[in-house]
């Protein structure tokens, strides 16, 4: 079977991407491998890192050993996953990570739209499922750079749900105060899903879109991008962050 591919192209630079309106373009195959031959693919550039929407009808399934670790979110419907002995129900913008290696058993009452981020060379360290924890205690995290900030330090927190075995794709919450932020280059990958509050990016190309409550959205690595939220901000997030 042929993995069904999405066919618009690359942009000329890395950038941002509204991750709900790939999903909303994307046509869905209907094999029965809805994990594998029918998720819709959106075209990265080189990285060990797959971003796909996944379409599940009312029913129940089975995904042989992933490979590598996965973070799946869900844009709309509800979903109940299990691997490794564990399972977790989610509804819309909940998320769970996948390790790697094991069987992944799926059900949906009915039909179901999933995204999910997989870090291909990643290796959990045991089969199973780890939710993103929404009620997780946060705690102070490092701000960005003094001399990007335009106006005051903002207060950011962090909890990491998961975290690969070799430290480069990561998952959790975070949150923080308002801040502007000027141009940077991004060195990872990055999926967001905002909880709360609001974002405009602005990248090299002055191409501006702003990010509200609810939206999933990409940062690809290499991208240069702005930061300006004026509240409050709160979010989900996978990263792929190479080591050097």
């Amino acid at each position: 079977m042929t993995t069904a591919t999405e066919t618009a192209g690359l942009t000329a630079y890395p950038t941002f991407i509204d991750l709900k309106e790939f999903v909303a373009r994307a046509r869905f195959e209907a094999s029965g491998d809805p994990f594998g031959a029918d998720r819709v693919t959106l075209p990265l550039r080189d990285a060990p890192v797959e971003i796909t929407a996944i379409r599940l009808e009312a029913g129940s399934g089975s995904a042989r050993v992933l490979p590598g670790d996965t973070f799946v979110v869900v844009v709309e419907g509800e979903v109940e996953l299990a691997s490794g002995g564990r399972s977790v129900r989610l509804s819309q913008a909940e998320a769970a990570v996948v390790s790697s290696g094991g069987d992944l058993v799926w059900s949906a009452s009915g039909q179901t739209t999933l995204l999910a981020m997989r870090y291909t060379a990643g290796q959990g360290s045991a089969p199973g499922i780890t939710p993103i924890d929404l009620a997780a205690t946060l705690e102070p995290s490092g701000a960005p750079l003094a001399e990007l900030l335009v106006g005051e330090t903002p207060a950011c927190r962090n909890h990491t749900d998961f975290r690969s075995a070799d430290g480069v794709f990561t998952c959790g919450v975070w949150d923080s105060t308002p801040y502007h932020r000027l141009s940077m280059p991004y060195r990872h990958f990055e999926l967001m899903v905002l909880l709360r509050g609001s974002v405009t990016f602005v990248d090299e190309a002055d191409r501006s879109r702003t990010f509200d409550k609810g939206d999933i959205f990409l940062i690809e690595q290499g991208a240069q991008c702005s930061w300006d939220s004026r509240e409050d901000v709160a979010k989900i997030y996978a990263i792929y962050r190479p080591l050097t």
